[in-house]
């Protein structure tokens, strides 16, 4: 056995971990037209269960929150269905599994919405870029800039959501807020130019965060309830003017809802944000970015980190633990399937012998 801290055991929140390793959330896109995950993303799942926690790919709450072709949701019994098979593979094998909701807001396109509606966002304003649709790549559109009365419905889909998310049986919910997805819109003060009490300061631009991270608290549990976030990470065309304040008072204001976890991503700014957010978080802190075994282990020794959360490793090593115990090589992750149908690339990157 190891002395590696990243197999100690660890308490986050209401649920207890065997190890401090956890998969990342990642967009596979294996889910059918209807947004069903099938048995091939039961297995996928279930290879990874040995890590200490699985934070599932990102599930639209509501239609209206899909953002590309073949990801999967949660509104629909059928898709609780299907994820109940992936949870119940999971739970066979002995691993814990939390759902990501993921709303893409204005990081969509008409052809993949109910009616060719737009995509919604706080403001009207486009995102540069494109995004995948059944007619391969799609320049990005202006986008609805949401009524109050649409922002609490937005907001009780998200509660929605997470009550599907545990009849399915899953042990939590991670509220995707990063990515320049629609919490991370609302935050941001180039996508948000709102006048209205979801605008204009940073309290203000915070606000929709915090309804719906109430909302799913409400419905879950806050044990069960985990953000994620990944300041000046720039994806999908976000900027914010002033990035430490915003996720300062985010942090701080989070605080009450004594949340499961704080799932925090950097990837390549200079600003020190876990010596900025530690402090002011008190459950369970999980730092991911990047990492390697060695990272990982120094962030845990020293106490920056709850939990290292790995991405593509994982994707490539479905016994990723196992190869860090025994400091056996990895497997390379193959990037043309990241998004591809079917198997390749999915369920079968080899395990150890």
């Amino acid at each position: 056995m190891s002395a590696s801290p990243l197999f100690t055991p660890a308490t986050v929140g209401d649920l207890a971990l065997r190890n401090r390793l956890v998969m990342a959330p990642m967009t596979r896109s294996r889910a059918d037209d209807a947004g069903v995950p099938g048995e091939l993303t039961a297995l996928y799942y279930a290879q990874r269960a040995s890590a200490g926690l699985i934070i599932s790919e990102g599930v639209f709450p509501s239609a209206m929150g899909k953002g590309y072709v073949r990801t999967p949701g949660i509104e629909t019994d059928a898709q609780v269905a299907g994820w109940k098979r992936v949870a119940d593979a999971v739970h066979a094998q002995g691993g814990r599994i939390v759902m990501q909701l993921m709303h893409a807001g204005r990081i969509s396109h008409p052809s993949l919405l109910p009616g060719g509606a737009l995509p919604v966002a706080p403001s009207a304003i486009p995102p540069k870029g494109q995004t995948w649709t059944d007619q391969g790549l799609q320049d990005m559109v202006t986008p609805h800039a949401l009524s109050t009365d649409e922002i609490a419905q937005v907001v009780a889909e998200y509660r929605a959501a997470t009550r599907r998310a545990l009849d399915a049986g899953f042990d939590g919910v991670e509220l995707h807020a990063a990515s320049g997805y629609l919490p991370e819109q609302f935050l941001s003060s180039g996508s948000n130019q709102r006048t209205d009490a979801y605008g204009g300061s940073v309290a203000n631009r915070a606000r929709f965060v915090l309804e719906v991270l109430a909302a799913m608290v409400a419905e879950a549990g806050a044990g069960r309830v985990g953000l994620k976030i990944a300041p000046e990470m720039g994806y999908n065309d976000i900027v914010d003017a002033t990035p430490q304040d915003t996720y300062g008072h985010l942090v701080e204001q989070i605080a009450p809802l004594n949340l499961a976890y704080l799932h925090v991503a950097l990837f390549g700014t200079a600003v020190d944000y876990h010596g900025l957010l530690r402090p002011r978080f008190k459950g369970a802190y999980l730092v991911g970015g990047g990492l390697d075994q060695a990272r990982a282990e120094a962030l845990l020794g020293s106490g920056q980190a709850d939990a290292a959360v790995f991405g593509s490793a994982f994707l490539a090593n479905p016994d990723l633990p196992e190869r860090f115990r025994r400091g056996a090589p990895l497997n390379a992750p193959d990037k043309a399937t990241f998004f591809a149908p079917g198997a390749q690339g999915y369920t079968d990157y080899p395990a150890l012998g």
